[in-house]
């Protein structure tokens, strides 16, 4: 049974679809992930070589989508569209406030809003959720450092670090 539910805003999803391993979220056995209308339609817009990726995901159950239509997270969201942050990460956002679910995302812009508006919600990083893959056993520190370096050269996401062994 999967036990905390993770509510990912577009950056992390961009991620993993770039490098074609979305999958790698449904090998952490204690966590699902949900992303809002939101976020697939701003993926939808903004990533096409992602999408099908995206909807592989979607029909492999490794994401499920959820809509932001509760008053209250709808209250949220246009409170924080008003701070600048973009439609996803509001949604995201607005979503794992109401709900008391984690929030992925990697912004760290958004990340500080977040903070400053009093929301005190779980958050996980990219990051984060290589070092639960390593830990796990789904990736070899050689593999997350891989993907490490393709994020760097090719698709511009930097961590600042050398490598994932100094996080273990």
């Amino acid at each position: 049974m999967r036990e905390t539910v993770v509510i990912t805003d577009t950056s992390i999803l961009i991620n993993f679809l770039a490098l074609d391993r979305a999958a790698l979220l449904g090998c952490l056995s204690t966590y699902s992930f949900v992303v809002t209308d939101h976020v697939r339609a701003e993926i939808k817009a903004h990533y096409n070589q992602q999408l099908q990726r995206l909807e592989r995901a979607f029909a492999d159950q490794i994401l499920e989508e959820i809509c932001v239509d509760d008053l209250k997270e709808v209250r949220i969201f246009t409170e924080l569209t008003a701070t600048g942050l973009g439609i996803g990460e509001c949604s995201a956002i607005a979503v794992a406030v109401h709900r008391q679910l984690t929030l992925a995302i990697d912004d760290k812009q958004a990340i500080r809003k977040v903070s400053r508006l009093g929301f005190d919600i779980p958050i996980v990083t990219t990051e984060t959720l290589i070092v639960l893959l390593i830990r796990n056993g789904t990736l070899t520190i050689e593999e997350a450092d891989a993907m490490k370096l393709a994020w760097e050269k090719h698709h511009r996401f930097r961590l600042t670090f050398f490598s994932f062994r100094e996080r273990l």
